[in-house]
């Protein structure tokens, strides 16, 4: 495994930032294995929604994880508003960085992961492959 620690600014995507840095580093398989910071704007699809639901504010991220391959990622975070309230689901795009992120992302060379058509579930879901 190869730790990659990385820091996004302000006005950041942090979906796209994210993808986009694992790209850059020519993974193949990578997992964010955490992260904090803040957001303006959360887009969060919370769990059997079609879409994504928007929150807007000064936003604490308290979890971030997940898996990034080639062709897109699947991350989860928990995030917390001003008055304590949590919210959490799967990370859309759209997700605005407030002050900053700081986020872990590990590549695991010797592997490779993509993203099928699982019949039993209808989604795309994480194929992995040994190198």
């Amino acid at each position: 495994m190869q730790a990659h620690p990385l820091r996004l600014g302000p006005g950041a995507d942090l979906r796209a930032a994210i993808e986009a840095a694992a790209a850059e580093l020519g993974a193949q398989a990578a997992f964010v294995v955490q992260g904090i910071g803040s957001l303006s704007v959360a887009q969060l699809r919370y769990a059997g929604m079609p879409s994504a639901s928007e929150l807007r504010g000064d936003l604490e991220i308290l979890t971030l994880a997940g898996s990034v391959a080639p062709d897109g990622a699947h991350l989860h975070m928990s995030v917390s508003d001003g008055q304590s309230r949590v919210s959490g689901g799967h990370v859309a795009p759209g997700c605005v960085v407030r002050t900053t992120a700081e986020v872990l992302l590990a590549l695991l060379p010797g592997h490779a992961f993509s993203r099928e058509t699982d019949p039993a579930s209808g989604y795309k879901e994480l194929v992995v492959r040994t190198l």
